[in-house]
């Protein structure tokens, strides 16, 4: 299937099931300055990431673009620092900036060098800039709205833009293939475009954004090991060690709390 029919096709789909949940239940729309922050979610978590990775998976494999989206945690908590005006220790940034350098090397390595990053690189870490971005706000929006509201408005605002996106990949390249790949698109439009999103937010809306968003740690790991699995993508030492060297990053990034804050509950 063409990666826009694959991006926004499940964007369609999901906001369909969203529209039809927020009807159901009579949800109270969203009010001022929560306009901006659904458009921030829509723009990020529903139109950027899914298209960014979409595009970049087609040039490189599933298990390369599961280690660089592993800085995605550190991303998180970095912009959810400085959207929720925390102060972390000195050893936060030491590691979130070490993860950056980590992520960067690896795709590097297995690029051939700085000079020679291929286009896919350059998107997933475009992904992993705009999905931060929209988790943190995300979080800090579902804390008032809701956490299924927060996703299912988001999904709705965008709706129209990724209809029209899925309407002229599919004019240009009919979308074909076979009952597992439709199935995979399923997947990817009801549990990974929408039902995902209702939990996660609902943990980053429990809080602190930061310290969640290392629940995300596990997501390279999964996705290597499944891109094995289902792919049979092999699974070469480099991109192991890439791995381990930019989730430790992220983990010692996500935990260094700043002292004044440990004792309070997440």
């Amino acid at each position: 299937m063409p990666p826009l029919f694959v991006g926004s096709g499940r964007a369609v789909v999901a906001a369909i099931l969203a529209a039809c949940a927020l009807s159901l239940t009579r949800q109270r729309v969203p009010r001022g300055r929560q306009w901006v922050s659904v458009a921030i979610v829509a723009a990020g978590a529903v139109a950027g990431f899914p298209l960014l990775t979409s595009f970049a998976l087609t040039e490189a494999p599933a298990s390369h673009g599961a280690v660089v989206i592993a800085l995605l945690p550190a991303a998180t908590a970095v912009v959810a620092v400085l959207r929720t005006r925390e102060r972390p220790a000195r050893s936060f940034w030491i590691a979130a900036g070490t993860g950056a350098v980590a992520a960067v090397g690896f795709a590097a390595v297995q690029s051939g060098g700085l000079g020679r990053l291929h286009g896919a690189d350059v998107l997933l870490f475009a992904a992993v800039i705009v999905c931060a971005i929209a988790y943190a706000e995300g979080g800090v929006l579902a804390r008032d709205l809701g956490s299924w509201q927060t996703i299912s408005w988001a999904l709705v605002v965008a709706a129209p833009v990724m209809a029209a996106l899925a309407g002229v990949s599919a004019t240009e390249q009919p979308p074909t293939g076979t009952l597992t790949e439709w199935a995979s698109f399923a997947y990817l439009s009801v549990f990974s475009m929408f039902l995902g999103f209702v939990a996660w937010y609902r943990g980053l809306a429990i809080g602190p954004i930061a310290q969640i968003s290392q629940v995300q740690l596990v997501q390279p790991v999964l996705s290597i090991c499944w891109a094995g699995v289902l792919l049979q993508e092999q699974i070469h030492q480099t991109t192991l060690l890439g791995g381990a060297a930019v989730i430790t990053c992220a983990l010692i990034a996500v935990r260094s709390r700043n002292p004044r804050s440990r004792g309070v509950p997440a």
